[in-house]
């Protein structure tokens, strides 16, 4: 039997990322990335899938090949119109762009990647896998702020959560490691923008980000959690404009904004030799992920495994252990050595909840959502 092959496409707003899956098999990836910067020989999108088609016809794997079954993209924001991996159509290329407002940094580079495969591939069915989809089962209680609720109508304003691929893949693969398939997970995905979610059954019930990324964790460069009053006081008294206050937030806080570095590795680095800035910093990044860990503990009323994934996740030992340092009453533990080794379980033998490291593989989630969608289409 042959092993459908699916071409997966992450197109943001200066690069496109790709990788062609049989099954589980991963048979070529590559990005392309500097699109349409100054001195950059990638002028437009077009540009990077022209890259991308002759990088995999070098490999005997052409875009136009008969083997090819579907291409699946990555679509960052599907507001709440698009709740699960959708066919792409015309309608539903004009429905994304209407969300763009939601997320004007990255809904225009996805759509463009839409764009230029549906040209190259006429024939093939395309599927939208949204990152906002898997949180899209959180309550009306954890999706609504508590503002004007004519204007949070008017303007869409409410909890979507984001990483919901990589949230979807590490909570079915830490619930099955932990013998729950049907179990209480919390899935902490750290890397450069770090979330975190509530699993229950399959089921998203909480998710650290909001209508945008920038709410939750401490990320890398994003403060996340943040008084709203801050924003008007540096307004009125800091005399910031609204875009000031965008870019310090988005880019110049988190990690970078607390110590100047947003890569952990330099952070610990700078730990390690007694830096107060960088120790400060360390501080606020895993209080905030206790913080989380101890609330979804709450809202889940019981948890089975807890999961870390994500560039930090997978590969920090010190983050993983301080994080969950003082959680014993609650039957949670980390034990130095398998931490300290990387192993897939870091919990000791006979603790209530398991801790797990999964790394995650979104190009293998969307391959296997948009695979799922054919069987309700017109292909095969």
């Amino acid at each position: 039997m042959t092993v459908k092959r699916v071409l997966v496409i992450n197109s943001g707003s200066s690069s496109v990322k790709y990788a062609l899956l049989a099954g589980e098999d991963r048979l070529a990836s590559g990005i392309v990335e500097r699109i349409g910067e100054p001195g950059s020989p990638v002028a437009d999108h077009g540009a990077a899938l022209d890259i991308v088609a002759d990088e995999l016809a070098g490999q005997g794997l052409g875009i136009d090949s008969p083997e090819l079954t579907a291409i699946g993209h990555r679509v960052v924001h599907g507001g709440t119109d698009f709740t699960e991996p959708t066919l792409i159509t015309d309608e539903v290329t004009a429905m994304i762009e209407e969300l763009v407002p939601l997320a004007p940094l990255h809904n225009p580079g996805n759509l463009a990647g839409i764009e230029v495969t549906r040209r190259l591939r006429p024939d093939l069915p395309q599927v939208a896998v949204f990152d906002t989809a898997f949180h899209s089962t959180i309550s009306p209680a954890a999706a609504t702020y508590a503002i004007d609720r004519e204007v949070a109508e008017r303007l869409r304003i409410r909890r979507y959560g984001f990483h919901g691929t990589s949230h979807a893949y590490v909570s079915r693969e830490a619930a099955a490691e932990a013998g729950r398939p049907d179990g209480n997970v919390i899935v902490l995905h750290l890397g450069n923008g770090a979330s975190a979610s509530a699993v229950s059954g399959g089921r998203c019930l909480e998710t650290s980000m909001g209508m945008t990324p920038l709410e939750g964790l401490v990320m890398g460069t994003r403060s996340g959690d943040l008084d709203p009053g801050v924003l008007t006081y540096l307004a009125r008294t800091g005399g910031m404009s609204f875009e000031e206050i965008d870019t310090m937030l988005n880019r110049g806080g988190g990690m970078r904004g607390l110590c100047g570095d947003n890569d952990m590795r330099a952070v610990q680095e700078r730990l390690a030799a007694g830096d107060p800035d960088a120790e400060l910093a360390f501080s606020v990044y895993c209080h905030r992920l206790r913080k989380y860990v101890g609330a979804y503990y709450a809202v889940l009323g019981t948890v089975d495994v807890i999961a870390f994934t994500g560039g930090v996740g997978e590969n920090s030992p010190l983050v993983r252990k301080t994080a969950l340092d003082g959680l014993e009453a609650l039957g949670i533990a980390v034990d130095p050595g398998r931490n300290e080794r990387g192993e897939r379980v870091i919990s000791p033998d006979g603790t209530a909840v398991r801790v797990v490291v999964i790394p995650t593989n979104e190009e293998l989630e969307i391959a296997r959502q948009t695979l799922a969608v054919l069987p309700r289409t017109k292909h095969p």
